[in-house]
C-alpha cells in the first residue's frame, strides 16, 4: 500500500519536527484526508525498525478498525498494543516501554487519562493526528503538543478528487439561545426542549424525498430516543432505516452497517457513534438533526458523506442551523496552539468546573477527563435521560452556499426583508417586493 503524495510530505515532517527536537507534534488534516494510513505507515517503520508502538482511541469501537487497518498496511502487531485510552490508564505498571506513542482523535488528549500515560512515559516521543486541533472551549492543545504539522485544506482534498463536492441546505435561521451547556455540549434534555419548540427546522422525511431521495444516508439525532423514532418515521414513510447506538450489540451492529453497505438499508440512525474515526461504507447523505457546540462533532458528522466517487455529489441536510455557529464543512480556518484570551468572568468559570464521581466504582475525576460517557477508571457508561422528541415541520429549507443564502425562487423567501434582497439581486421593479410580502400576510 501506498501513500498519496501530500500523505507521504506530512509523515516526513513529523520525522522532521523530531529531529529538530520537537517531542510532540500533531498533525492536522481533514476528514476524509487519510490521517490512519499516515498513522499506519509510521507505525509500519517504527515496528520494521523493531521498535514498539503504543496506539491510544478514545472509543472501544475503534480499536478492531484500527488494528484491520494496521495490519493491512504491514505494522507488525506483535510489536503495536493498540486500545482504548481509559483502559492503559488502568494497568500503566503492565505495559511494556514504547519507543513511539500515537494518539488518535487528538484533539482529546488534555483529558487527565492521556497525561497519565504521556506522563507515565515522559521521555518516549509522540505523535497525534486531528481534523480540530482545538478543545470544545477553542482553546489550543499547546498542553500536550509542541508542533502543529498542517496537512492540505478540506478545499484542495475536493479539488484534487480526494473528498467529493457537496451541496448544503439549512434553514436561513435557527434560534438556539438559551439553551444550557455542560462541558461544552448542548444538554441532551435541553435540546430536546428546544427540539420541541423549533430547534429541528423543516419536514425530515420530505426533505430527504425532495433532497436526496434514494440516495444512502446517516441520521445525526440529539438522543437514543430520538434516533429510534426518527428510524420508525423513516420506516412509516417506506424508507428502510435502522437505528444503532453504543449499546447496540456487535454483531447486531455489524448486520445493520453490512446491510447499510449492500443497500438494503437506506437510512442509518445514531446520536454520536458515527462520527470520530468510526468507519462505515459509503453515503451520499449526511442529515443533521444535532445542534452542537463543537466543531469537530459537526466538521466529522457533516463530512461523512463526503467521500469520494467519481461524479458523485453529496448532500448535506442540516435540520438545525449548525452552519451558522461553526461556517460551512470546508471553511479554510486558522490553527494555533495557544489559548483562547478570556476575560476575568470567563476564567473564573472554567475554574469552578465540577467534578464527577462514577456511581459504579465511586471514582471522581475533572469533567474534562469525560470523554464518551464513560467513567476512566472502571469504564461505567452514564445514561442520557431522554424526553420526546417533537419536530417543526413548517420551516423551509434552503440551499446554503458559505453564508450566501441561495434563494432559487421566491417562494422560499421567508421575511419582507428576504423578499426586497431576492428583488435586488434579480432587478425586480420597485414595488414588487413589498406586493408578494403584503400577498403572503408578512406585512400589515
Amino acid at each position: 500500500m501506498k501513500l498519496r503524495p501530500y500523505q507521504s510530505e506530512l509523515v516526513e515532517q513529523v520525522r522532521t519536527a523530531w529531529r529538530e527536537g520537537y517531542k510532540a507534534p500533531c498533525i492536522v488534516l481533514g476528514c476524509g484526508g487519510g490521517k490512519s494510513c499516515i498513522v499506519a505507515e509510521i507505525a509500519r517503520r517504527t515496528t520494521w525498525n523493531g521498535k514498539r508502538v503504543l496506539f491510544l482511541v478514545h472509543r472501544k469501537e475503534l480499536v478492531d478498525q484500527i488494528f484491520r487497518t494496521f495490519v493491512r498496511w504491514g505494522v507488525l502487531m506483535d510489536l503495536c498494543d493498540i486500545g482504548m485510552v481509559q483502559t492503559f490508564t488502568r494497568r500503566l505498571k503492565k505495559l511494556r516501554k514504547p519507543a513511539l506513542i500515537i494518539t488518535d482523535e487528538n484533539h482529546h488528549s488534555l483529558a487527565q487519562s492521556y497525561k497519565r500515560i504521556y506522563e507515565h512515559f515522559p521521555d518516549v516521543p509522540r505523535v497525534g493526528v486531528t481534523a480540530t486541533p482545538i478543545r470544545l472551549n477553542g482553546d489550543g492543545l499547546g498542553d500536550v503538543n509542541d508542533k502543529l504539522i498542517i496537512g492540505v485544506s478540506t478545499k484542495w482534498l475536493i479539488d484534487n478528487h480526494c473528498l467529493a463536492p457537496y451541496d448544503y441546505y439549512a434553514p436561513d435561521i435557527a434560534d438556539l439561545t438559551g439553551l444550557h451547556t455542560k462541558m461544552g455540549e448542548y444538554v441532551t434534555s435541553d435540546i430536546e426542549k428546544a427540539m420541541i419548540k423549533k430547534a429541528v427546522f423543516g419536514d425530515v422525511i420530505r426533505y430527504y424525498k425532495q433532497l436526496a431521495n434514494g440516495k444512502k444516508a446517516i441520521c445525526y439525532c440529539s438522543s437514543i430516543n430520538h434516533s429510534e423514532k426518527t428510524a420508525e418515521a423513516f420506516c412509516n414513510a417506506g424508507i428502510a432505516a435502522k437505528h444503532i447506538d453504543g449499546s447496540t450489540p456487535k454483531a447486531e451492529r455489524d448486520k445493520i452497517i453490512a446491510d447499510f453497505r449492500n443497500g438494503d438499508i437506506t437510512i442509518l440512525c445514531n446520536v454520536d457513534l458515527i462520527s470520530e474515526g468510526f468507519d462505515v461504507p459509503n453515503c451520499e447523505c449526511a442529515i443533521l438533526l444535532r445542534p452542537t457546540h463543537s466543531l469537530t462533532l459537526f466538521i466529522q458528522q457533516s463530512m461523512r458523506c463526503m467521500r469520494f466517487r467519481p461524479n458523485k455529489k453529496a448532500v448535506i441536510i442540516d435540520h438545525v442551523g449548525n452552519y451558522a455557529r461553526h461556517g460551512m464543512p470546508d471553511d479554510d480556518r486558522e490553527w494555533s496552539l495557544e489559548k483562547k484570551q478570556r476575560n476575568k468572568v470567563q476564567q473564573e468559570k472554567e475554574q469552578s468546573k465540577k467534578v464527577i464521581q462514577c456511581p459504579e466504582c465511586f471514582y471522581t475525576f475533572s469533567t474534562e477527563d469525560f470523554v464518551s460517557r464513560r467513567c476512566p477508571h472502571c469504564g461505567y457508561v452514564f445514561p442520557v435521560k431522554e424526553r420526546k422528541i417533537e419536530v417543526e415541520e413548517t420551516t423551509e429549507l434552503i440551499k446554503v452556499t458559505g453564508f450566501k443564502l441561495d434563494y432559487t425562487g421566491p417562494e422560499q423567501c421567508q421575511s419582507y426583508g428576504e423578499l426586497l434582497e431576492y428583488a435586488e439581486k434579480h432587478g425586480y421593479k420597485k414595488g414588487w417586493a413589498y406586493y408578494q410580502a403584503k400577498k403572503r400576510g408578512m406585512i400589515a
